[in-house]
């Protein structure tokens, strides 16, 4: 069992800490399923990148927004989104930590 909100305390602590504003922990790993923490400080971004076949984000803290081609969504917490299998991009509004599950063929 895990507490998503310690660990994403934990991370959040650490992206702070990082050059470059953020922090990831692996949590769950049984093919297809991928579930990560990761924590990004105010302002930090996650240039445009290729979804996979299944995703979604889980905000476990703070804000944050992330834009498709078709739209953009500013996710606070508690909110649980499904990626679109498209390229995207994503930017912490706020100090934010988010559960990335993700299903890969």
């Amino acid at each position: 069992m895990y507490d998503l909100y310690a660990i994403a305390e934990e991370h959040l602590v650490a992206a702070h800490r990082s050059e470059h504003g953020r922090s990831a922990n692996l949590l769950l790993r049984e093919r297809p399923l991928r579930q990560t923490v990761i924590a990004l400080t105010t302002g930090t971004r996650l240039d445009e990148h290729n979804a996979p076949p299944a995703a979604s984000l889980q905000v476990l803290r703070g804000v944050v927004k992330l834009k498709t081609a078709s739209e953009e969504v500013e996710l606070t917490m508690g909110d649980l989104f499904l990626i679109p299998p498209e390229r995207h991009s994503l930017v912490a509004v706020t100090d934010t930590a988010f559960l990335l599950t993700a299903v890969n063929d």
